[in-house]
């Protein structure tokens, strides 16, 4: 066995030159060593797992999304740029996505996460229905994805918006793993202009004309101030028909 200094055996309790304690002071000696390791393990941030130290700094991304419930209807709004950095990487990126008959979710953050979770809840969402013989609620689905993102830790903000047997529903869902209902919800780095539209014309049990009107103006909004979003608007409703996406002319039509 090798010879340690007094100092390093007090420390860490090495054995003396025994076959019969040997095990049992090994054993002890793994467990201290694997309580100072751990120390210096840095705390978990979901970030961590995909980005860099100085990785946030290269690559900002930014949007504008926009969420309102309605009393016969639910609404998602978003810009179309998309961007990395100060660049302009794409001027028609689509950000609002169909992921059930009556469920539609917006993305902001990493495009490559973003569109591996599209896919992924599109095909956990087709298994649900064929396993239960029935639709998900917006409820389970945003359920799943809360606790994919906590898992995984991955570098988005969501919107998920949906219609029921319990209504129409609104959650925005963190890189952590957050799900929390709201009436009205924006994201991304032109919210901040979004919310000031938001909370001076939002009211509860509004028509989904009206909320239309509402969620296209919060984002046009950000397009004004917000040098990461612009591009464009797209629109989508929930409704009893189903998800909807409202054309270009209409969009114009209720921007004035």
């Amino acid at each position: 066995m090798q010879d340690y200094p007094d100092s390093y055996k007090d420390e860490y309790q090495i054995p003396e030159k025994s076959p019969y304690t040997h095990k049992i002071n090994s054993q002890t000696h793994n467990k201290k060593v694997f309580r100072l390791i751990i120390k210096f393990i840095k705390p978990y941030n979901p970030s961590n797992l995909f980005l860099s130290d100085n990785m946030d700094e290269k690559l900002k991304t930014g949007t504008t999304t926009v969420g309102i419930v309605g009393k016969n209807g639910v609404v998602l709004a978003a810009d179309k740029r998309a961007s990395m950095g100060y660049l302009v990487a794409h001027k028609g990126f689509n950000k609002i996505y169909k992921i059930t008959d009556n469920i539609a979710m917006t993305v902001a953050g990493s495009v490559g996460h973003a569109q591996k979770i599209v896919q992924l809840m599109r095909t956990e969402m087709r298994k649900y229905k064929i396993q239960k013989n029935k639709m998900p609620t917006v409820k389970a689905c945003s359920s799943l994805l809360s606790n994919i993102l906590f898992s995984y830790g991955l570098y988005v903000q969501l919107l998920m918006a949906g219609k029921d047997e319990n209504g129409y529903h609104l959650y925005t869902l963190t890189p952590d793993g957050a799900n929390v209902e709201d009436e009205y919800i924006s994201t991304g780095s032109g919210s901040v202009m979004a919310y000031g539209v938001l909370e001076d014309k939002y009211q509860k049990d509004m028509d989904v004309t009206e909320i239309m009107r509402i969620a296209v103006r919060a984002v046009n909004s950000a397009i004004k101030r917000d040098v990461f979003s612009g591009n464009g608007i797209d629109l989508v409703v929930v409704d009893n028909k189903g998800v909807k996406v409202i054309e270009k002319e209409k969009i114009n039509e209720l921007i004035g």
